[in-house]
């Protein structure tokens, strides 16, 4: 075990020498969030103040549009393993394009603007499953996390300084605003046609003679604890930002946040290596765990608790998050494409799911006059939960492994 662990590269050697088109798409890992989060985040407050929609109106636009954006990878997916992962990307961003330059149009027709959210959220749904792929491309599985770290360090950066960027323009300057995201993804599409292409090196993995279907082939545990991972997750993500300013100031929320993503850009590449050793029974009882003591620590409603407890659940995070992709892409014979994809849909179903309950669960904490039970809740079901994947993981188990699969791709 110590001579394994010799043998591992560190995080500088494992991403360096880094080629020019891995640098310009970890680049890009950080523009595209960059431009999408100068937007994105205050779409609420831009469809309700500037376009005078309702806020019942407003919420249901939000829930499908994250729907589409998340579940939507299962599609980006697919659409990689059959045209190759650089023609994938380059729709991604013509579609995402478009939509911003909607969003520019929808100043004069606001209508217009419902249509172009669900367009910028279709090329993001497009874009990320062919983006982590392009990434891992003929990277060994020791070098794997680092770059997968890599690009979620640098995705998690984009969306912490886009909205520091563009708050003071939001609702004073908002045709600036849409104009100079959309020139910035029609540079970045631009850059994106000087990849070289991959059609025909990787669309399939080896041994896969046919195109089965989206979903064929995936991996059940990985998949089903991806899903319950962002369902957990997302009660933070959807309602700290009311908890927040209800029990300290806007302000605040937004340090909270910062601390989050810099804990991500920070933490996941140094100890993306742990991570991979890591069992995965441990690594979701450590993820899991570090989710409920975030979530109940929250509960306290002081900043100091809403400091740790953020800090706890995104350390959890790290390891869920991470952890999943790993596993889903050890055990599955699909290709990264089609893997990130199934993994993308597992977290829009658990994401969705936590908008729903978690909003029911937050109105019958405000009945009772404290919603710090809701957090309570939460973390009673990172620990109530878990243990359901273990059955699952048994079940799976017992299932056939078909002939020539000797990974168990439908059953690991």
């Amino acid at each position: 075990m110590v001579e394994r662990a010799a043998r591992e590269p560190g995080l500088r050697a494992a991403l360096f020498p880094l080629p020019g088109p891995l640098r310009f798409l970890l680049l890009s890992s950080f523009l595209i969030p960059l431009g999408s989060f100068m937007v994105l985040p205050f779409m609420s407050v831009f469809l309700h103040e500037r376009l005078g929609m309702g806020l019942g109106t407003v919420g249901v636009i939000l829930a499908v549009a994250s729907l589409v954006q998340f579940s939507g990878g299962i599609v980006g997916g697919a659409l990689a393993d059959r045209i190759g992962l650089r023609r994938t990307m380059l729709w991604a961003l013509v579609v995402r394009t478009a939509g911003f330059a909607g969003l520019l149009l929808a100043l004069r027709w606001p209508p217009l603007a419902v249509g172009a959210l669900v367009l910028t959220c279709c090329g993001a749904a497009l874009y990320l499953p062919a983006n982590k792929a392009y990434l891992v491309h003929g990277v060994d599985d020791e070098r794997r996390p680092a770059f997968l770290s890599a690009g979620n360090a640098a995705l998690n950066a984009g969306m912490a300084v886009g909205p520091l960027i563009a708050g003071p323009f939001v609702l004073s300057s908002p045709g600036f605003l849409f104009a100079a995201v959309t020139a910035l993804f029609i540079a970045v599409t631009a850059g994106h046609l000087r990849l070289p292409a991959t059609e025909g090196q990787h669309a399939t993995k080896p041994g896969e003679t046919a195109r089965p279907g989206p979903l064929t082939g995936v991996a059940i545990l990985p998949f089903a604890a991806n899903a319950l991972a962002f369902y957990l997750y997302f009660h933070f993500q959807h309602f700290l930002a009311v908890y927040a300013v209800e029990h300290a100031s806007s302000a605040f929320y937004s340090m909270v946040l910062l601390l989050c993503f810099t804990l991500v850009i920070v933490v996941q590449p140094l100890a993306s290596g742990l991570i991979r050793r890591m069992p995965y029974a441990l690594a979701l009882t450590v993820g899991f765990t570090g989710l409920a003591a975030g979530l109940a620590l929250l509960a306290a409603g002081n900043r100091t608790a809403l400091l740790v407890g953020g800090a706890l659940i995104t350390l959890g995070d790290i390891v869920l998050f991470l952890k999943n992709d790993l596993e889903a892409l050890r055990r599955s014979s699909r290709s990264d494409a089609v893997v990130f994809g199934q993994q993308r849909l597992a977290a829009g179903l658990g994401a969705c799911a936590s908008g729903v309950l978690g909003g029911q669960l937050y109105v019958l904490s405000e009945h009772t006059g404290n919603t710090g039970w809701f957090w309570l809740l939460a973390a009673a079901q990172c620990l109530l939960l878990p243990p359901l994947l273990l059955v699952l993981r048994r079940r799976a188990a017992q299932l056939p492994v078909p002939d020539g699969d000797h990974e168990g791709a439908l059953t690991r």
